[in-house]
């Protein structure tokens, strides 16, 4: 007999494949680099955004497109890096990529915190421990931050709020718009729609990395994503 565990992954598994196919489908429709273009040609004055930060090097290209639209808060919020070291490593550099271009730009982002706590990571994926990267497991991860952005947003009052995940070519942008939308509408305020590797975004924010010394993880930070490379690599 399949014990419940092994029905679940199989259930998530499927799940997995036709969000992807769905997803394909919905790609080919959305043009999220051009949305994000409408907005910014219409926006008249700065505004003030939230964005959800990941890392330093996928943050670079991000904060140097949009500093010129924005006033802009980078939220570190990532309960998905499960070891401490690392988290804190993540978060030094992201505050140091921000003060180097302030003084090098005379912006003003600012870095702000999420709360820090992979339990709450844990508790998401429960029984998703075996999904492939890229599916249901990163779908709940995406939730928990999003969810954490958006109601940090709309609490202080920002006028966006979205996500320099989609700058990764492992990222699929079409599911994080749909959760960033989501999120916004629950929290009450406006997501930002965006497909920053579009563009040269990707290739933007290595060349940043390397003129400013980053550090350039080679996993999401959670423990399944370092496991899965671990794998990889023997």
């Amino acid at each position: 007999m399949k014990n419940i565990d092994d029905t679940k992954q199989q259930g998530s598994l499927k799940q997995d494949g036709q969000r992807q196919n769905d997803q394909q489908q919905n790609n080919q429709k959305q043009n999220y680099q051009r949305q994000l273009e409408d907005i910014l040609n219409r926006q008249t004055g700065r505004k003030r955004l939230l964005l959800h930060s990941c890392c330093a090097p996928c943050s670079s290209y991000v904060l140097e497109y949009l500093s010129e639209y924005f006033d802009i808060w980078a939220y570190y919020d990532n309960p998905n890096i499960t070891e401490q070291e690392e988290y804190l490593k993540r978060a030094a550099e992201l505050n140091r990529l921000a003060e180097c271009m302030n003084r090098e730009h005379q912006w003003t982002i600012r870095v702000v915190e999420g709360q820090y706590d992979p339990k709450r990571f844990f508790e998401a994926v429960r029984g998703l421990e075996q999904c492939p990267e890229g599916g249901e497991r990163c779908k709940k991860c995406f939730e928990l931050r999003l969810a954490d952005s958006a109601a940090y947003a709309a609490q202080h009052g920002f006028d966006y709020y979205t996500t320099s995940l989609t700058i990764s070519p492992l990222k699929n942008a079409s599911l994080l718009n749909e959760i960033g939308e989501q999120m916004g509408k629950k929290y009450g305020v406006e997501f930002l729609p965006s497909d920053f590797k579009k563009k040269n975004g990707y290739q933007r924010s290595i060349e940043l990395s390397k003129e400013y010394g980053l550090y350039r993880q080679d996993y999401c930070g959670c423990i399944f994503s370092k496991r899965d490379r671990m794998n990889r690599q023997e």
